[in-house]
């Protein structure tokens, strides 16, 4: 056996199993362009907004002035970023890679980001109970509290006029 190990064809093979094993079970990467926030959050803001099963006009311009005004964005550039997170979202098996990135903001853009999830949950006057468990499931990751995120419902449920009840 000592023999077979030293012999270069089995070290090329054994080094190429680590490799792979290592892949497999090392820690998973974040793609390079999930580690900007905006694309990220805006993938976040696109599913939210489909969860239902249809995304609504009036959340589509939500998501759109959202990413600008945070984000301090150009329509064209917020238009690219839209598509770039829909192609994302439409490739994600989860929102790990998602949130894993998130968690590393300051407290107040989290807190911003759960308001932006909300404003959009309420662009079309209805809450979802799908809209809602994202919600809930997106702050707890991104380590927002129920208080924080329940909160920030009451408030934007309370400028889209109350006609979402209480799901």
């Amino acid at each position: 056996m000592a023999e077979a190990r030293s012999r270069p064809d089995t070290l090329c093979t054994e080094n190429i199993l680590f490799e792979a094993l290592t892949r497999l079970f090392g820690k998973p990467e974040t793609p390079a362009d999930l580690s900007d926030p905006k694309l990220a959050v805006a993938a976040l803001l696109v599913h939210l907004a489909a969860v239902d099963g249809v995304m609504q006009e009036s959340e589509r311009q939500t998501i759109r002035g959202a990413l600008m005004a945070h984000y301090d964005l150009d329509a064209s550039s917020v238009d690219k970023l839209i598509r770039d997170a829909a192609r994302r979202d439409a490739e994600a098996v989860d929102f790990y890679k998602f949130t894993s990135g998130l968690t590393q903001l300051e407290m107040s853009d989290r807190i911003e980001i759960v308001r932006m999830m909300w404003t959009v949950v309420f662009a079309d006057r209805t809450n979802h109970e799908l809209e809602d468990n994202m919600v809930w499931r997106i702050a707890e990751l991104i380590g927002v509290s129920s208080r924080d995120r329940t909160i920030l419902r009451n408030q934007i449920r309370g400028r889209a006029g109350d006609n979402a009840g209480d799901q």
